[in-house]
């Protein structure tokens, strides 16, 4: 078995997974945005949550960078 088999999916596929979970936590928390604001008739909070959901990805992913760097090691 080569090296790559044994710790488990490459980090290619593993920042890919990443990508489609930042888009599908920006997606959602855009949704839950214009939800909100039709439910309440105000016209803040689809901003604010997307926004929101954005620095929530970024997060994610800095820290799935960082914990795949200290595998590498």
């Amino acid at each position: 078995m080569s090296k790559a088999n044994k710790e488990g999916p490459s980090k290619f596929i593993r920042f890919t997974a990443v990508a489609f979970q930042m888009g599908g936590t920006i997606f959602l928390g855009n949704y839950l945005g214009q939800w909100l604001d039709t439910k309440y008739d105000k016209d803040f909070w689809e901003t604010t949550i997307t926004l929101l959901s954005v620095f929530v990805s970024i997060y994610l992913v800095i820290s799935q960078v960082i914990k795949v760097s200290k595998e590498d090691d």
